[in-house]
């Protein structure tokens, strides 16, 4: 007998379940179905999932598309949320079960003060964390990325660093001017302090005008990130895992 599995009703006794299903819904298979709606919501409104089934002591959170900050961007950019991220990274901090934070970025940059905010969590987390730059970490990823206790990039990852702007608007009065000012100061300021690159390098970087066409800038690469000092190491994803169990069993012995 050949039949078609959506047109017979769940919970009832018939040929394709011949048992009736419990009060807990043991046999019903539309719980399987819940299940991967559940799994599915959270790749699609947080951009985590809970896959495999793993018993980890890490929590990883991925920063990619543009970072969104107090305006919701169209649909079709694909973005991460700050209000989505910082109650993460409290719960990651105030969890006994979780003992380090692993940040993965694929990011374009975004919304400065959105990123900051970010950025200054990770940095004042007592929990080791280790950021690993994929692809790319540009404008406002940089200081997400730096942000880590340690930091790794991929050889093939750049990191674009340019100078702060309000898309669209151009700037006609002086006190807008000395704002972006202010603003970009505390970027740079961010960026020295959590890695090893000079103020004046990044300032150089910030300003050049002879690498990018369209642009004032400079588009950094993965071994040039690490020999300016910007990012601590060139490494993939097991060289991130490697360095915070590694982080994690030290810290444990010093307790």
């Amino acid at each position: 007998m050949i039949c078609d599995l959506k047109t017979y009703k769940w919970g009832a006794v018939n040929e394709v379940n011949p048992e009736p299903d419990d009060e807990n819904g043991e046999n019903n298979p539309n719980n399987d179905d819940t299940s991967k709606e559940d799994k599915s919501q959270n790749i699609k409104e947080l951009g985590q999932s809970s896959v495999p089934d793993l018993i980890s002591d890490l929590h990883i959170i991925s920063v990619i598309g543009q970072v969104e900050g107090h305006l919701v961007m169209p649909n079709q950019n694909k973005t991460t949320k700050y209000e989505h991220i910082i109650p993460q990274l409290v719960a990651v901090e105030e969890s006994k079960d979780i003992k380090g934070l692993i940040i993965i970025l694929n990011t374009v940059g975004g919304d400065v003060e959105a990123g900051l905010a970010i950025a200054e969590m990770i940095a004042s987390m007592a929990k080791p964390t280790v950021s690993l730059v994929l692809g790319g970490g540009h404008s406002i990823g940089v200081p997400i990325a730096v942000a880590a206790k340690h930091s790794f990039i991929a050889p093939t990852a750049t990191m674009t660093i340019h100078p702060i702007r309000l898309t669209g608007l151009v700037v006609g009065v002086q006190q807008s001017f000395d704002y972006l000012e202010r603003i970009q100061d505390r970027v740079i300021g961010f960026v020295t302090t959590h890695s090893r690159i000079s103020e004046k390098k990044f300032r150089d970087y910030m300003m050049n005008t002879g690498d990018m066409a369209r642009d004032i800038g400079t588009v950094v690469e993965g071994k040039d990130a690490v020999k300016c000092g910007l990012i601590d190491e060139i490494g993939g994803l097991s060289d991130a895992l490697a360095y915070i169990h590694k982080t994690i069993e030290a810290k444990g012995v010093e307790k």
